[in-house]
């Protein structure tokens, strides 16, 4: 008889879920609080569909290409429905600079270099209308969970065998053989567990930054600028990063994230004015929102309470936990500047078939979720945490008076921005082997780890500014001082003392 999996939450990892699981023949049940879509009209859904588990919901979204290809490999008419709806599919070929397109000839491993962007109400809507009529799956929304339904065994292990809730005013209590929590980072199992004794480990650190994201469409006649342009429509100011995320239906995103630092700055960006005047003093943006161009159909959404955090579950010696696990924002949450969520909800959902189909031992099984879930994730996860750990720092730097960075600070800053960042400008093959790390399909720091690769972009970096000036881009935009003036924002408002300086260095 197959097994019943039971999965918390039908959002984006939820959704994977049902995805990885539906080909093994397992009776998968998706469990949501919420009530369905209004519509199957991606516009009305944008509008209208209340998420109350998912507070991005109307913030900037893309696939990675690793998340894409899982879909592909099991499901490839999810990707033509996706396609036919408008999801957009942004290729390797869109992201080289016009000098690398030039001579650009495409390689048979290009295609797995492609992410699917698009407004995250219209994929959640598409994939749950796919993986709706997957004939093993079913949908109770409505459905609020609780609390999971434990038993603690003989060898004092814990055993989840389903959950505890309340649909329509009534309580239920519903059975699976395998729980699965994607409830996202509002979920509260986890902490149940740890009440039940089961052991936690848990590490979390602040991203540093906010987000900010206001949609546009194009307006009638207008078709989407270059993206081969230069400056591009994506960059990092230090005290700013941006960038365009093109959607369905003419439809757009622009998001742009601020160090929590910059309060006066956070404060003002809510106010669809200043956001609006904060892309019209940005070239790259400028040919996307300016006047005749687009309109704007959102309010501004912000988006804080950004924490990198790493859960495992059980112990290796003694393993506490049977039949439950946690994938996406409720086992690991990252720094959505890299988007790298969705993609770490789908390997998670991929990793736990594999184990499904591997072990049939609930001891076993939990262990060796736990070990490929770090095998495959954690490298991914600890290179964020290096480069966000960077950019909190130079956003403080960045308002401390005075501040002058040390020789050593100057050297590794070179090398990123003047060998790295423009050694990838140059090489087609470089940006090619670069991107297979930012899109999960090799270790991320694999790439500058081969020598031919080092030694492209020490050459570059030794070559000096002057002989690679064709290769730098436009000036992404306004320094700090500039664009607060710009906006009619004080621009020492945020400038840091001395004895907060020793504070923030402690």
């Amino acid at each position: 008889m197959k097994e019943s999996v039971l999965v918390i939450g039908a959002g984006i990892a939820g959704l994977c879920t049902a995805l990885s699981l539906a080909p093994t023949g397992r009776a998968i049940t998706l469990i949501e609080r919420d009530g369905a879509p209004p519509s199957s009209d991606p516009d009305t859904a944008f509008k209208d569909w209340r998420r109350t588990g998912v507070g991005h919901l109307r913030q900037s979204h893309a696939f990675l290409a690793r998340l894409r290809n899982i879909i592909r490999a099991d499901h490839p008419a999810l990707l033509e429905k996706l396609a036919a709806a408008g999801v957009r599919d942004l290729t390797f070929a869109n992201m080289l600079t016009p000098q690398q397109s030039q001579t650009y000839a495409a390689e048979p491993g290009d295609a797995e270099l492609t992410i699917i962007t698009s407004r995250r109400t219209t994929l959640e809507l598409l994939m749950r209308e796919y993986v709706l009529g997957l004939a093993n799956v079913t949908l109770r929304p409505g459905l609020l969970v609780k609390k999971l339904r434990t038993q603690r065994l003989e060898s004092g292990a814990v055993k989840i065998d389903g959950v505890i809730g309340e649909e329509d005013g009534v309580p239920v209590e519903v059975s699976g053989d395998v729980v699965v929590d994607a409830s996202g980072k509002s979920g509260f199992t986890i902490e149940q567990l740890a009440e039940e004794g089961v052991p936690i480990h848990e590490e979390s650190e602040t991203a540093g930054i906010l987000y900010f994201t206001r949609h546009y469409r194009m307006r009638p006649g207008r078709a989407e600028p270059d993206r081969h342009e230069n400056p591009p429509a994506n960059g990092d100011l230090g005290y700013m990063k941006f960038g365009v995320f093109p959607g369905d239906g003419g439809n757009f995103s622009i998001t742009i994230a601020l160090p929590e630092i910059e309060n006066e700055l956070r404060k003002s960006i809510l106010d669809p004015k200043i956001f609006h005047n904060i892309t019209l003093h940005l070239p790259g943006l400028r040919p996307w929102t300016n006047e005749t161009q687009a309109e704007a159909t959102s309010k501004v959404f912000g988006m804080g309470d950004l924490h990198s955090r790493w859960r495992e579950l059980g112990d290796e010696k003694a393993p506490a936990l049977q039949g439950y696990f946690a994938i996406g924002d409720t086992l690991v949450r990252t720094n959505p500047l890299y988007g790298r969520g969705c993609s770490f909800a789908a390997v998670g959902a991929d990793i736990l078939r594999q184990t499904l189909d591997a072990e049939r031992d609930p001891n076993r099984r939990t262990v060796l979720f736990r070990q490929k879930i770090r095998d495959e994730l954690r490298p991914y996860y600890e290179n964020m945490l290096k480069q966000d750990r960077s950019a909190i720092k130079r956003a403080r730097n960045a308002l401390t008076p005075g501040y002058t960075p040390t020789v050593r600070a100057k050297l590794l800053q070179g090398f990123v921005d003047d060998g790295v960042r423009i050694a990838a400008r140059k090489d087609v093959a470089l940006l090619r082997d670069a991107m297979r790390g930012f899109h999960m399909l090799e270790h991320p720091d694999k790439w500058l780890g081969k020598p031919k690769n080092l030694f492209k972009v020490l050459y570059t970096w030794a070559r000096g500014k002057k002989h690679n000036a064709a290769y730098y881009p436009a000036d992404a935009g306004p320094d700090r001082t500039g664009m607060m003036s710009a906006l009619s924002l004080n621009p020492d408002a945020d400038l840091i003392t001395a004895q907060q300086e020793r504070a923030l260095a402690a």
